[in-house]
Protein backbone atom coordinates (compact mmCIF):
# COMPACT_ATOMS: atom_id res chain seq x y z
CA UNK A 1 0.00 0.00 0.00
CA UNK A 2 1.21 3.43 -0.98
CA UNK A 3 1.88 6.43 1.76
CA UNK A 4 -0.65 9.17 2.32
CA UNK A 5 2.44 11.28 1.41
CA UNK A 6 3.08 10.09 -1.93
CA UNK A 7 -0.63 9.81 -3.14
CA UNK A 8 -1.04 13.18 -1.73
CA UNK A 9 1.92 14.15 -4.06
CA UNK A 10 0.72 12.78 -6.87
CA UNK A 11 -2.74 14.23 -6.41
CA UNK A 12 -0.81 17.79 -5.82
CA UNK A 13 1.28 17.12 -9.34
CA UNK A 14 -2.15 16.31 -10.90
CA UNK A 15 -3.39 19.45 -10.49
CA UNK A 16 -0.38 21.61 -10.57
CA UNK A 17 -0.05 20.22 -14.35
CA UNK A 18 -3.40 20.95 -15.18
CA UNK A 19 -3.59 24.22 -13.62
CA UNK A 20 -0.59 25.10 -16.06
CA UNK A 21 -1.71 23.59 -19.21
CA UNK A 22 -4.96 25.43 -18.78
CA UNK A 23 -2.99 28.47 -18.65
CA UNK A 24 -0.82 27.75 -21.04
CA UNK A 25 -3.70 27.41 -23.76
CA UNK A 26 -5.78 29.93 -22.93
CA UNK A 27 -8.60 28.43 -21.48
CA UNK A 28 -10.55 29.84 -18.62
CA UNK A 29 -10.15 28.47 -15.07
CA UNK A 30 -13.74 27.26 -14.91
CA UNK A 31 -14.77 23.87 -13.27
CA UNK A 32 -16.14 22.45 -16.52
CA UNK A 33 -12.97 23.16 -18.45
CA UNK A 34 -11.00 21.95 -15.52
CA UNK A 35 -13.21 18.58 -15.99
CA UNK A 36 -11.88 18.20 -19.01
CA UNK A 37 -8.58 18.39 -18.77
CA UNK A 38 -8.32 16.35 -15.61
CA UNK A 39 -9.73 13.49 -18.23
CA UNK A 40 -7.62 13.98 -20.41
CA UNK A 41 -4.43 14.34 -18.87
CA UNK A 42 -5.29 11.92 -16.82
CA UNK A 43 -5.61 9.78 -19.74
CA UNK A 44 -8.92 8.32 -18.18
CA UNK A 45 -10.55 8.82 -21.35
CA UNK A 46 -8.94 8.17 -24.53
CA UNK A 47 -11.83 9.63 -27.15
CA UNK A 48 -11.75 12.84 -25.12
CA UNK A 49 -7.92 13.38 -25.22
CA UNK A 50 -7.79 13.12 -28.66
CA UNK A 51 -10.82 15.29 -29.31
CA UNK A 52 -9.16 17.97 -27.13
CA UNK A 53 -6.08 17.65 -29.16
CA UNK A 54 -7.60 18.30 -32.42
CA UNK A 55 -8.63 21.66 -31.17
CA UNK A 56 -5.29 23.22 -31.22
CA UNK A 57 -3.01 25.41 -28.73
CA UNK A 58 -5.77 27.87 -28.26
CA UNK A 59 -9.01 26.30 -27.94
CA UNK A 60 -11.78 28.33 -28.14
CA UNK A 61 -14.46 27.85 -25.30
CA UNK A 62 -17.30 26.89 -27.72
CA UNK A 63 -15.48 24.04 -28.92
CA UNK A 64 -14.52 23.17 -25.12
CA UNK A 65 -18.07 23.18 -23.84
CA UNK A 66 -19.09 20.78 -27.02
CA UNK A 67 -16.87 18.24 -25.69
CA UNK A 68 -18.32 19.02 -21.63
CA UNK A 69 -21.70 18.49 -23.71
CA UNK A 70 -20.74 15.44 -25.56
CA UNK A 71 -18.84 13.69 -22.43
CA UNK A 72 -20.57 15.47 -19.34
CA UNK A 73 -23.66 15.71 -20.72
CA UNK A 74 -25.23 15.30 -16.99
CA UNK A 75 -23.08 18.16 -15.90
CA UNK A 76 -23.98 20.81 -18.61
CA UNK A 77 -27.90 19.69 -18.13
CA UNK A 78 -28.99 22.84 -16.01
CA UNK A 79 -27.88 25.14 -18.31
CA UNK A 80 -29.53 23.23 -21.34
CA UNK A 81 -33.05 23.12 -19.84
CA UNK A 82 -32.77 26.49 -18.55
CA UNK A 83 -32.02 28.11 -21.92
CA UNK A 84 -34.93 25.59 -23.83
CA UNK A 85 -37.43 26.86 -21.07
CA UNK A 86 -36.57 30.73 -21.78
CA UNK A 87 -36.62 29.97 -25.65
CA UNK A 88 -39.92 28.15 -25.14
CA UNK A 89 -41.37 30.98 -22.89
CA UNK A 90 -41.01 33.70 -25.58
CA UNK A 91 -42.06 31.59 -28.22
CA UNK A 92 -45.40 31.02 -26.72
CA UNK A 93 -45.93 34.55 -26.12
CA UNK A 94 -44.98 35.45 -29.05
CA UNK A 95 -47.89 33.20 -30.14
CA UNK A 96 -49.77 34.52 -28.05
CA UNK A 97 -49.41 38.18 -29.53
CA UNK A 98 -50.05 36.91 -33.00
CA UNK A 99 -53.26 35.54 -31.69
CA UNK A 100 -54.08 38.29 -29.80
CA UNK A 101 -53.53 40.66 -32.79
CA UNK A 102 -55.54 38.30 -35.28
CA UNK A 103 -58.85 38.50 -32.79
CA UNK A 104 -58.50 42.23 -33.13
CA UNK A 105 -58.10 42.32 -36.87
CA UNK A 106 -61.00 39.42 -37.09
CA UNK A 107 -63.36 41.84 -35.10
CA UNK A 108 -62.49 45.37 -37.02
CA UNK A 109 -63.22 43.19 -39.88
CA UNK A 110 -66.44 42.08 -38.26
CA UNK A 111 -67.34 45.69 -37.31
CA UNK A 112 -67.71 46.05 -40.90
CA UNK A 113 -69.56 43.97 -41.77
CA UNK A 114 -71.88 44.65 -39.10
CA UNK A 115 -71.57 48.75 -40.00
CA UNK A 116 -72.22 47.82 -43.67
CA UNK A 117 -75.06 45.77 -42.83
CA UNK A 118 -77.01 48.32 -40.21
CA UNK A 119 -76.49 51.05 -43.10
CA UNK A 120 -78.00 48.89 -46.13
CA UNK A 121 -81.11 48.02 -43.86
CA UNK A 122 -81.84 51.89 -43.61
CA UNK A 123 -81.08 53.23 -47.22
CA UNK A 124 -81.98 52.48 -50.46
CA UNK A 125 -79.51 50.66 -52.76
CA UNK A 126 -78.59 51.94 -55.95
CA UNK A 127 -75.60 51.47 -58.15
CA UNK A 128 -73.00 53.80 -57.18
CA UNK A 129 -73.48 53.11 -52.97
CA UNK A 130 -73.54 49.48 -54.64
CA UNK A 131 -69.97 49.76 -55.73
CA UNK A 132 -68.95 51.71 -52.85
CA UNK A 133 -69.88 48.60 -50.78
CA UNK A 134 -68.16 45.98 -52.55
CA UNK A 135 -64.95 48.59 -52.87
CA UNK A 136 -65.24 48.71 -49.34
CA UNK A 137 -65.48 45.12 -48.67
CA UNK A 138 -63.05 44.15 -51.25
CA UNK A 139 -60.19 46.16 -49.87
CA UNK A 140 -61.06 44.90 -45.89
CA UNK A 141 -61.29 41.30 -47.22
CA UNK A 142 -58.07 41.41 -49.03
CA UNK A 143 -56.50 42.98 -45.98
CA UNK A 144 -57.82 40.07 -43.63
CA UNK A 145 -57.40 37.31 -45.77
CA UNK A 146 -53.38 39.38 -46.08
CA UNK A 147 -53.03 39.62 -42.46
CA UNK A 148 -54.28 35.71 -41.61
CA UNK A 149 -51.74 34.32 -43.96
CA UNK A 150 -48.95 36.38 -42.73
CA UNK A 151 -50.31 35.28 -39.32
CA UNK A 152 -50.05 31.33 -40.44
CA UNK A 153 -46.52 31.72 -41.83
CA UNK A 154 -45.56 33.56 -38.66
CA UNK A 155 -47.23 30.30 -36.72
CA UNK A 156 -45.56 28.22 -39.14
CA UNK A 157 -41.83 29.93 -38.20
CA UNK A 158 -42.78 29.34 -34.41
CA UNK A 159 -43.72 25.81 -34.63
CA UNK A 160 -40.58 25.06 -36.59
CA UNK A 161 -38.28 27.24 -33.82
CA UNK A 162 -40.71 24.92 -30.89
CA UNK A 163 -39.79 21.98 -33.08
CA UNK A 164 -35.57 22.73 -33.14
CA UNK A 165 -35.93 23.35 -29.13
CA UNK A 166 -37.80 19.85 -28.75
CA UNK A 167 -34.56 17.81 -30.65
CA UNK A 168 -32.21 20.01 -28.75
CA UNK A 169 -34.21 18.79 -25.59
CA UNK A 170 -34.21 14.80 -27.55
CA UNK A 171 -30.65 15.16 -28.13
CA UNK A 172 -29.59 16.04 -25.14
CA UNK A 173 -31.37 13.34 -23.14
CA UNK A 174 -29.88 10.66 -25.38
CA UNK A 175 -26.64 12.37 -24.71
CA UNK A 176 -27.12 12.29 -20.99
CA UNK A 177 -28.23 8.70 -21.05
CA UNK A 178 -25.86 7.33 -23.13
CA UNK A 179 -21.89 6.41 -22.66
CA UNK A 180 -19.95 8.21 -24.49
CA UNK A 181 -17.28 5.18 -25.09
CA UNK A 182 -19.19 2.47 -25.93
CA UNK A 183 -23.02 4.50 -27.34
CA UNK A 184 -24.74 1.92 -25.21
CA UNK A 185 -26.88 3.36 -22.15
CA UNK A 186 -25.06 3.85 -18.89
CA UNK A 187 -25.75 3.79 -15.52
CA UNK A 188 -28.18 6.97 -15.63
CA UNK A 189 -30.33 5.42 -17.69
CA UNK A 190 -30.00 1.72 -16.26
CA UNK A 191 -31.24 3.10 -12.77
CA UNK A 192 -34.08 4.93 -14.43
CA UNK A 193 -34.87 1.24 -16.59
CA UNK A 194 -34.64 -0.54 -13.11
CA UNK A 195 -36.42 1.28 -10.84
CA UNK A 196 -39.32 1.39 -13.91
CA UNK A 197 -39.45 -3.03 -13.62
CA UNK A 198 -41.16 -2.37 -10.13
CA UNK A 199 -43.84 0.14 -11.41
CA UNK A 200 -45.40 -2.39 -13.35
CA UNK A 201 -46.50 -5.83 -12.63
CA UNK A 202 -46.65 -7.63 -15.30
CA UNK A 203 -42.67 -6.75 -15.95
CA UNK A 204 -41.83 -8.18 -12.47
CA UNK A 205 -42.91 -11.81 -13.83
CA UNK A 206 -41.25 -11.59 -17.30
CA UNK A 207 -37.88 -9.74 -16.55
CA UNK A 208 -34.39 -10.45 -15.33
CA UNK A 209 -31.30 -8.82 -15.22
CA UNK A 210 -27.93 -10.00 -16.12
CA UNK A 211 -24.64 -8.18 -15.20
CA UNK A 212 -21.60 -8.85 -16.67
CA UNK A 213 -17.95 -7.82 -15.73
CA UNK A 214 -14.62 -8.17 -17.58
CA UNK A 215 -12.38 -10.65 -16.01
CA UNK A 216 -9.09 -9.03 -15.06
CA UNK A 217 -9.64 -6.16 -17.04
CA UNK A 218 -7.01 -3.77 -14.62
CA UNK A 219 -4.47 -6.29 -16.34
CA UNK A 220 -5.17 -5.59 -20.08
CA UNK A 221 -5.43 -2.14 -19.10
CA UNK A 222 -2.10 -2.00 -17.29
CA UNK A 223 -0.21 -4.23 -19.63
CA UNK A 224 -1.46 -2.81 -23.32
CA UNK A 225 -2.75 0.60 -22.35
CA UNK A 226 -6.03 2.33 -21.73
CA UNK A 227 -6.35 3.00 -25.41
CA UNK A 228 -6.27 -1.02 -26.18
CA UNK A 229 -8.68 -1.10 -23.56
CA UNK A 230 -10.79 1.20 -24.80
CA UNK A 231 -11.36 -0.67 -27.86
CA UNK A 232 -11.90 -3.84 -26.10
CA UNK A 233 -14.97 -2.36 -24.30
CA UNK A 234 -16.53 -0.98 -27.20
CA UNK A 235 -16.06 -4.46 -29.01
CA UNK A 236 -17.66 -5.87 -25.96
CA UNK A 237 -21.06 -3.51 -26.07
CA UNK A 238 -21.04 -4.32 -30.07
CA UNK A 239 -21.08 -8.26 -29.15
CA UNK A 240 -23.87 -7.73 -26.51
CA UNK A 241 -26.16 -5.34 -28.51
CA UNK A 242 -25.60 -8.22 -31.69
CA UNK A 243 -26.61 -11.07 -29.13
CA UNK A 244 -30.05 -9.83 -27.76
CA UNK A 245 -33.18 -8.02 -29.46
CA UNK A 246 -33.83 -4.61 -30.12
CA UNK A 247 -36.39 -4.92 -27.13
CA UNK A 248 -33.52 -5.89 -24.56
CA UNK A 249 -31.72 -2.78 -22.44
CA UNK A 250 -27.91 -3.04 -22.55
CA UNK A 251 -25.84 -0.72 -20.62
CA UNK A 252 -22.45 0.23 -19.02
CA UNK A 253 -22.64 0.60 -15.90
CA UNK A 254 -19.05 0.83 -14.87
CA UNK A 255 -15.75 0.95 -15.89
CA UNK A 256 -15.57 -2.98 -16.86
CA UNK A 257 -19.15 -3.36 -15.73
CA UNK A 258 -22.55 -4.08 -17.96
CA UNK A 259 -25.89 -4.88 -17.86
CA UNK A 260 -28.62 -6.74 -19.20
CA UNK A 261 -32.19 -6.16 -18.56
CA UNK A 262 -34.14 -8.94 -20.41
CA UNK A 263 -37.71 -8.53 -21.20
CA UNK A 264 -40.34 -12.09 -22.19
CA UNK A 265 -38.30 -14.88 -21.49
CA UNK A 266 -38.22 -17.69 -18.82
CA UNK A 267 -35.54 -18.59 -16.38
CA UNK A 268 -33.91 -21.16 -18.38
CA UNK A 269 -33.78 -18.81 -21.75
CA UNK A 270 -32.05 -16.05 -19.76
CA UNK A 271 -29.40 -18.45 -19.19
CA UNK A 272 -29.22 -19.81 -22.56
CA UNK A 273 -28.87 -16.53 -23.67
CA UNK A 274 -26.36 -14.44 -21.05
CA UNK A 275 -24.10 -18.42 -21.81
CA UNK A 276 -24.47 -17.61 -25.52
CA UNK A 277 -22.70 -14.15 -25.19
CA UNK A 278 -20.52 -15.37 -22.29
CA UNK A 279 -19.06 -17.79 -25.46
CA UNK A 280 -19.07 -15.13 -28.05
CA UNK A 281 -17.16 -12.85 -26.33
CA UNK A 282 -14.31 -15.84 -25.54
CA UNK A 283 -14.36 -16.99 -28.91
CA UNK A 284 -13.72 -13.27 -30.13
CA UNK A 285 -9.97 -12.68 -31.30
CA UNK A 286 -8.95 -9.32 -29.81
CA UNK A 287 -5.77 -7.95 -30.85
CA UNK A 288 -4.41 -5.39 -32.92
CA UNK A 289 -4.53 -6.56 -37.04
CA UNK A 290 -1.30 -4.38 -37.82
CA UNK A 291 1.26 -5.85 -35.57
CA UNK A 292 -0.33 -9.23 -34.81
CA UNK A 293 -0.23 -8.86 -31.05
CA UNK A 294 -2.96 -10.53 -29.36
CA UNK A 295 -5.09 -8.81 -26.10
CA UNK A 296 -6.79 -12.28 -26.03
CA UNK A 297 -8.53 -14.33 -24.39
CA UNK A 298 -11.26 -12.11 -23.26
CA UNK A 299 -13.47 -13.70 -21.00
CA UNK A 300 -16.12 -12.41 -18.46
CA UNK A 301 -18.49 -13.29 -15.65
CA UNK A 302 -21.90 -13.37 -15.85
CA UNK A 303 -24.68 -13.39 -12.67
CA UNK A 304 -28.78 -13.53 -13.24
CA UNK A 305 -31.66 -12.56 -11.11
CA UNK A 306 -35.17 -12.83 -11.81
CA UNK A 307 -37.09 -9.80 -11.35
CA UNK A 308 -39.45 -11.81 -10.03
CA UNK A 309 -36.94 -13.30 -6.74
CA UNK A 310 -36.04 -10.23 -5.80
CA UNK A 311 -38.75 -7.51 -3.35
CA UNK A 312 -36.72 -4.47 -6.04
CA UNK A 313 -34.41 -2.30 -7.74
CA UNK A 314 -31.53 -2.30 -5.10
CA UNK A 315 -32.40 -6.22 -4.45
CA UNK A 316 -32.60 -7.54 -7.79
CA UNK A 317 -28.55 -5.81 -8.72
CA UNK A 318 -27.69 -6.84 -5.42
CA UNK A 319 -28.44 -10.72 -6.11
CA UNK A 320 -27.81 -10.29 -9.68
CA UNK A 321 -23.97 -9.15 -8.08
CA UNK A 322 -23.74 -11.88 -5.75
CA UNK A 323 -24.37 -14.62 -8.55
CA UNK A 324 -21.96 -13.12 -11.16
CA UNK A 325 -19.69 -12.87 -7.71
CA UNK A 326 -20.09 -16.56 -7.21
CA UNK A 327 -19.00 -16.64 -10.99
CA UNK A 328 -15.96 -14.56 -10.79
CA UNK A 329 -14.69 -16.79 -7.54
CA UNK A 330 -15.76 -20.04 -9.26
CA UNK A 331 -12.80 -19.78 -11.98
CA UNK A 332 -13.97 -16.65 -13.89
CA UNK A 333 -15.93 -17.00 -17.63
CA UNK A 334 -19.15 -18.46 -16.31
CA UNK A 335 -22.38 -17.76 -15.83
CA UNK A 336 -24.36 -18.06 -12.49
CA UNK A 337 -27.77 -17.89 -11.67
CA UNK A 338 -29.27 -16.22 -8.31
CA UNK A 339 -30.25 -18.76 -5.70
CA UNK A 340 -32.52 -18.14 -3.09
CA UNK A 341 -31.15 -19.84 0.01
CA UNK A 342 -32.65 -23.49 0.81
CA UNK A 343 -35.32 -23.11 3.65
CA UNK A 344 -34.74 -25.52 6.53
CA UNK A 345 -36.81 -28.20 5.79
CA UNK A 346 -39.09 -29.64 8.81
CA UNK A 347 -38.65 -32.63 10.66
CA UNK A 348 -41.73 -34.43 10.09
CA UNK A 349 -40.95 -36.88 12.89
CA UNK A 350 -41.63 -34.28 15.55
CA UNK A 351 -45.31 -34.35 13.94
CA UNK A 352 -45.27 -38.45 13.36
CA UNK A 353 -48.49 -39.74 16.11
CA UNK A 354 -47.24 -42.17 18.88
Amino acid sequence: MQAASTVEERVTDIATTIAMTMRQTGVLGLPRNYEIFYEALTGANHALSLELVSLGNRPKQEDLDKIGRKYFAQHHGHGIVENAREIIARELEEIAAIMRNERIHLEKYGKILGETSDGLANRTVNKDLLQKIIGVMAVATKSTIDHGNQATASLGDKTAELETVKTKLEEYKKLADTDPLTHIWNRRAFDTRMAGIYNNNTRILFNALILADIDRFKEINDRYGHPVGDRILQIIAEILRENVSESAFVARTGGEEFALIIEGAGEEAIFELADRIRNAIHQTPFGNVQTGESYGPISISMGICMAADADGPDDLYAKADRAMYRSKVGGRNQVTKYAAPAKPSKNWLLYRPD
